[in-house]
């Protein structure tokens, strides 16, 4: 993870800088922000900004839900996410398949809607849960950069361990500030 967290994500972050520097219109804007407003930005830059602003956020949350020391869900939590998927067990299992099934890169992402259901969605390449107006609550990336030094084309072995790294206080933090 740490050629992943020093060297891609950090490319994004610059690419999106350099990309900004002739939208200043833009340049003072968070990136969430950003991510939303993507259908205002210049067309001859919106790729650019798409692919390597949704890589720095996505990556930033990416980077926060992970815990050495994982534990599991909260027993609220954990009912939460039963009233949506049935069982931890079954919503383990929808996320591993929606993980699985994004062809070539991008990411699985829980996400809350307008209306605070919780939904389990694919993303291809860096694109963001905010460009839908939805609120990513934990994602994983499943981009080769991603494993590969460890599993090289084993996603299935990976996205089982990254399961057991989750930091689910923080994914409970991010589900907990949209809830009324």
């Amino acid at each position: 993870m740490e050629i992943h967290h020093t060297k891609h994500h950090q490319a994004y972050i610059d690419n999106l800088n350099k990309a900004l520097e002739d939208l200043k219109e833009f340049q003072n804007i968070d990136i969430t922000t950003l991510l939303k407003k993507i259908n205002e930005i210049p067309e001859n830059k919106r790729t650019v900004i798409r692919n390597h602003g949704g890589g720095h956020l996505n990556h930033s949350i990416f980077w926060e839900i992970m815990a050495p020391n994982s534990r599991k869900p909260s027993p609220s939590f954990k009912k939460e996410i039963e009233k949506y998927f049935n069982s931890l067990e079954n919503f383990f299992e929808e996320f591993k398949k929606t993980a699985m099934g994004v062809f070539g890169s991008g990411w699985a992402w829980l996400v809350m809607d307008d209306k605070k259901n919780l939904l389990i969605k694919p993303y291809p390449n860096q694109d963001s849960p905010y460009m839908e107006n939805l609120y990513p609550i934990m994602g994983i990336d499943v981009w080769e950069h991603a494993y590969y030094l460890k599993y090289q084309n084993r996603r299935a072995e990976y996205i089982d361990n990254w399961f057991k790294i989750i930091n689910w206080e923080e994914v409970e933090k991010r589900y907990q500030d949209l809830k009324p």
